[in-house]
């Protein structure tokens, strides 16, 4: 992340943006002030009211891109014909978003937060309801509602853990390293086709 001075308009919100959202991880949301913030910008408190007059702003800003293209993978996945097809869909998409972006999408169910933010943005609220039926119809009932809700609130958790080395054919870790984003995204998809009893699309994908 850059730490670059200051600069007027877009570069300073978004490095408002980028540190807010590393110390909603280290602390959450709760945790977090604008004065920790400006801290660990080296600005004052007036510089981030230009931009965000409260936390709640802020956090807003965080989640609206995520919450833009949930939305967009909803729609699409809503588009395709079978209940199965548009689960698969929005499942690859999904684990994809998460894999790209682990740390704004871990925030989604991990911090009361953002929940209470969904609960306060109907629209927002509506569109996780519509990616939580997507994954539901596919087994109708009770059991189908809590399988997706352990792939939407597993895949989110998952994408924020720490992993660490380089990983083997095998599944074994050989030490050192980053994980690998596309191999995240695979095992992500993995699980939630195992969990909704999925079949991957002939010829892989």
């Amino acid at each position: 992340m850059s730490r670059t001075s200051p600069q007027p308009g877009g570069p300073t919100r978004q490095r408002l943006i980028d540190v807010a959202i590393e110390l909603f991880q280290r602390h959450s949301v709760a945790g977090t002030s604008l004065q920790m913030i400006s801290d660990e910008l080296g600005l004052t408190k007036s510089a981030i009211y230009h931009h965000f007059r409260t936390r709640d702003e802020l956090l807003s800003a965080v989640m609206e891109p995520l919450i833009a293209e949930v939305e967009a993978l909803v729609e699409a996945a809503e588009s395709r014909r079978g209940a199965r097809a548009r689960a698969d869909h929005l499942l690859v998409g999904y684990a994809t978003l998460a894999a790209s972006h682990r740390e704004v999408v871990a925030l989604l169910t991990g911090d009361p937060g953002v929940v209470a933010l969904l609960r306060t943005r109907q629209e927002w609220a509506d569109i996780v309801a519509r990616q939580l039926r997507l994954f539901a119809d596919v087994e109708p009932g009770l059991g189908g509602q809590v399988k997706a809700a352990v792939v939407m609130s597993g895949i989110a958790s998952a994408a924020g853990v720490d992993y660490k080395g380089d990983y083997n054919d095998d599944g074994n870790s050989d030490g050192g390293g980053d994980f690998d984003e596309a191999a995240l995204r695979d095992e992500l998809i993995a699980a939630g086709r195992r969990t909704l009893g999925l079949r991957a699309p002939h010829g892989g994908g």
